[in-house]
């Protein structure tokens, strides 16, 4: 799930602590690489889910072979989350953030493979909300987003507290960037996350459309 990749649309709260230029090529920068890392992978179909809608068709977005975008929808995050497992193609799916600098397709890979076994998987963050949360979407629809407290620490026990009753698998712990403190945290990621070479690092911002 992404949103519009331009500066003072992303990442408030980053851009109070670091400004609103880095902060804005941060989240560019870690969109590319979750596009890059896992719409290659060919384990499984990649979707770009994005808000706001209008901007479906701006070329503002990384793009990659085999890519498929579609609109979030209206509402909080948890509607939003709840539109793209029910409209999604039968089977399982995992959905993730773009703002995951720690973020590899052996995660992924993993996921699923709980759901081979769960009727959920969710991926903790140390702040108390999640980076992933993993459907089987069979035998029933579940519904485990309603009255959770986005933004806060108890954003995963909310959510955990919805799935009583079913299995719950727990995948790799991650973290997303919200703050300055996170960044520095995850600033040797970050900093990783493009090739160090200019010409490599200008093709892959490339993809990325519009500029600051």
């Amino acid at each position: 799930m992404a949103k519009r990749p331009l500066a003072g649309a992303v990442k408030r709260r980053l851009a109070r602590d670091i400004g609103v230029v880095a902060a804005t090529r941060f989240y560019r920068t870690a969109l590319a690489h979750t596009v890059g890392r896992l719409a290659a992978d060919p384990r499984w179909c990649t979707y770009l889910s994005v808000t706001p809608d209008a901007a479906l068709a701006e070329r503002c977005w990384p793009s990659w072979p085999g890519l498929t975008f579609v609109p979030q929808g209206a509402g909080d995050l948890g509607a939003r989350m709840q539109a793209a497992f029910d409209g999604l193609p039968p089977g399982p799916v995992v959905v993730v953030g773009s703002d995951i600098p720690g973020i590899a397709p052996a995660h992924i890979a993993r996921a699923f493979k709980l759901l081979g076994q769960a009727d959920a998987v969710l991926g903790p963050a140390a702040d108390g909300g999640y980076w992933l949360v993993g459907l089987k979407r069979r035998p029933g629809r579940l519904t485990p987003f309603a009255g959770v407290p986005w933004s806060t620490n108890q954003a995963l026990a909310a959510t955990l507290a919805n799935l009583r009753g079913r299995a719950v698998a727990l995948a790799s712990t991650l973290n997303d960037v919200d703050a300055g403190t996170d960044y520095m945290r995850e600033r040797g990621r970050v900093e990783r996350l493009l090739p160090c070479s200019a010409s490599a690092r200008g093709q892959r911002q490339a993809r990325l459309g519009s500029r600051l």
